[in-house]
């Protein structure tokens, strides 16, 4: 992947909207933010126009559930938790032009202005269906409003979206037996008008604009779920709900409809850049309606469809806006070979890491940037954290910063010495480290920021080895001169880390700042021959980076430890409360065999569905199970098993399956297949 070559006027970045319903985790920082603010610090530097887009996503089902747990209303919420979340961004760095909010009356009136455009152009798709409605409740049913049981995997608590179990997708109406989250009552369908955004209708336009015009300079990652996307082909796509939590839709006879989360809140980034240019006095179109005004999306892996497809279409359709040049989606971090989670509470906040380790910002934004999961998930340890902290910025970085402005200070009082005739090691020294800002520069811009810090401490490192070598402790007894030589190259390398570093430690680069008394300036300057010259005055030397001790590291795992421990007391050790009795002659209608695994493979696109060919000693079926994340194909043909063979067949991913095989399931939901304890033939009934 490579940037394409095009001169642009200004530069507009936004970074995904967090749901202001919990705090900001690593997750979140390394999969957006801190890439986020890299660029953009690296483009200010450069002398570029450019606005930085933040805010907080203060609509959606998860913002109104948490308001329902807490008592509270859903204002209140995000009231909390927009604050706790900016004032954490601030304090960790991140350099929003603003932090704005979709509950602001600004984005309520941007975003209902823009729904309008679209409705008024004829775009939307109006039509009626039915979906499930609370009597009691006396409302529509949002998706995660609705339990029931997953017709494919069987699992009892499934949403109305998803089932967490098999994680196939789902529609209310696939649900067994739904159940009102609000009331436990069973819903009733009744019908309800929407409007629909007709993806399927942009397809070809789609097709071209990312698959041929992107596919040499978006992220692989980026551009193969886009493919996948598309290639599924698309579907309409509801941009109205019923609630009252929300965007109110601006028609006529609409109350109790609010606009999707997902239509809403990417328009925040444009509610958000009008509420910054209104505060300046500027105007905010051109950064959004200019054809010199290039557009970065910042974002996690779960929303590259919203803001490369569904959004994308939106702003074609308005017609009057840009398209976004690049969405640089990372994928996931995990915690300590754990998938962070917040519902666990399986995750290093923000705000609790900032009160832990105080003054140490850069250290978590060096961590996260340097195992960046760019291309794939990667994990966050806090072995790790403290290795790189210890043997990279104190060990390398820092030790050469401190070593080389000591010995300026003792040697020369502090002020940069004149040097005499240039070794071949200083030479190349020196013309090494201009080639440095290009080179890191051109990672940031194609977006590989772990590959630009990989540089930055290549620099340190060869000016570790420069200082190392050459020993000047040894030889300013003997040879001053050649003392004051080894330290002016030393310290146009420690200018240079001063420059290089602001976008990926700010306020490291800014304490050296301090220390050498040299203001930073643009990225250009780096390549300059000289940037402290003889004579320059530099400040009081001092310590980068601080060791980071056992016992720190151990007071954060013993945190996870306690978290784990809490999780597992939580979870039920009983078994489930005994179901609703059932006659004798109902147990009877089930016919339950013995049967023989034949053969098994994978569904294609369903990760944890395997389709099965069972010998039932009637017949031989096929029958789809839900087994495929707890049992691999090779490893159960032959398996003997119990199942029940009259089960009325059902279709699963286009293929039918003819009956069910009786697993066992622990509270951790592990299953295990129910065996006879005998080599029954199969066809044997169980009684």
């Amino acid at each position: 992947m490579e940037t394409k070559i095009k001169q642009f006027r200004r530069y507009t970045v936004t970074s995904a909207l967090p749901y202001a319903n919990g705090p900001i985790h690593i997750g979140h920082l390394a999969g957006v933010y801190v890439p986020a603010d890299i660029y953009v610090r690296y483009l200010r530097l450069k002398g570029e126009e450019v606005v930085f887009i933040g805010g907080s996503d203060e609509h959606g089902v998860p913002i109104t559930i948490k308001a329902r747990q807490q008592g509270i209303s859903p204002q209140e919420v995000v009231d909390k938790y927009h604050n706790i979340i900016k004032e954490s961004f601030e304090e960790f760095g991140i350099s929003f032009d603003i932090y704005s909010r979709t509950s602001a009356p600004i984005h309520h009136q941007t975003a209902s202005d823009f729904f309008k455009t679209l409705y008024d152009k004829g775009v939307f798709i109006e039509q009626s269906s039915h979906q499930y409605y609370d009597e009691e409740a006396g409302q529509f049913l949002a998706d995660r409003y609705i339990t029931g049981t997953c017709p494919h995997c069987s699992f009892e608590k499934a949403y109305g979206d998803q089932c967490e179990r098999c994680g196939t997708s789902l529609s209310p109406l696939d649900l067994i037996n739904p159940r009102s989250a609000l009331s436990g009552n069973t819903p009733v369908l009744r019908e309800t008008k929407h409007w629909y955004l007709p993806l399927d209708q942009a397809e070809p336009w789609l097709r071209h604009w990312i698959l041929e015009e992107h596919k040499d300079d978006w992220k692989t990652n980026v551009y193969g779920q886009c493919k996948s996307w598309i290639d599924q082909g698309l579907q309409p796509r509801a941009v109205t709900r019923d609630l009252d939590w929300g965007v109110k839709v601006p028609l006529p006879g609409t109350e109790g409809k609010v606009l999707y989360v997902w239509f809403d809140a990417p328009i925040g980034y444009i509610s958000a850049t009008r509420e910054w240019a209104e505060a300046r006095g500027t105007d905010w179109q051109p950064w959004w309606k200019s054809a010199d005004t290039k557009m970065v999306h910042f974002i996690g892996k779960d929303n590259i469809v919203f803001h490369c497809i569904i959004f994308p279409f939106m702003l074609r359709s308005e017609g009057s806006y840009i398209l976004p040049d690049n969405v640089p989606a990372n994928e996931f971090l995990n915690l300590e070979n754990d998938k962070i989670s917040t519902s666990r509470n399986w995750a290093v906040w923000l705000h609790e890491y900032l009160h832990d380790f105080p003054g140490r910002q850069d250290v978590l934004r060096y961590v996260l940037t340097a195992n960046a999961p760019e291309t794939k998930d990667s994990d966050f340890t806090w072995k790790d954290f403290q290795a790189r902290n210890n043997s990279e910025l104190l060990a390398i970085y820092g030790n050469f910063v401190n070593r080389t402005l000591v010995l300026t200070q003792k040697y020369f009082g502090g002020v940069v010495p004149q040097p005499g005739d240039l070794t071949d090691s200083d030479k190349e020294l020196l013309e090494t480290m201009k080639a440095f800002p290009e080179r890191i520069g051109q990672s940031i811009e194609n977006y590989r920021f772990r590959e630009a810090l990989s540089e930055l401490m290549n620099l340190a490192r060869a000016g570790n080895k420069y200082l190392t070598e050459n020993e000047p402790w040894k030889l300013f007894k003997t040879d001053p001169e050649r003392v004051q030589t080894i330290l002016y190259v030393s310290l146009q390398v420690v200018a240079r880390l001063m420059l290089l570093s602001e976008p990926f430690l700010p306020f490291s680069a800014a304490k050296l700042s301090g220390m050498i008394r040299l203001k930073l300036n643009t990225w250009q300057d780096a390549m300059a021959d000289e940037l402290l010259p003889a004579g320059h005055q530099l400040g009081e030397p001092g310590y980068l980076f601080e060791k980071i001790e056992d016992s720190a590291i151990e007071a954060q795992v013993n945190k996870l430890l306690e978290t784990r421990k809490a999780n597992e007391a939580q979870a039920t050790p009983a078994a489930k409360p005994q179901k609703d009795t059932v006659s004798y002659d109902d147990f009877a209608r089930m016919d339950i065999r013995t049967a023989t695994i034949e053969h098994a493979e994978a569904v294609p696109k369903a990760k944890k569905l395997l389709k099965l060919t069972v010998n039932t000693g009637i017949d031989r079926r096929t029958i789809v199970s839900g087994i495929a994340e707890h049992y691999n194909p090779e490893e159960i043909i032959g398996k003997k098993v119990v199942m029940l063979v009259n089960l009325a067949p059902r279709e699963i991913r286009g293929i039918m399956s003819q009956g069910m095989i009786l697993m066992a399931e622990n509270n951790e939901g592990k299953l295990c297949f129910v065996s006879p304890a005998e080599d029954f033939h199969p066809g044997s009934e169980v009684k």
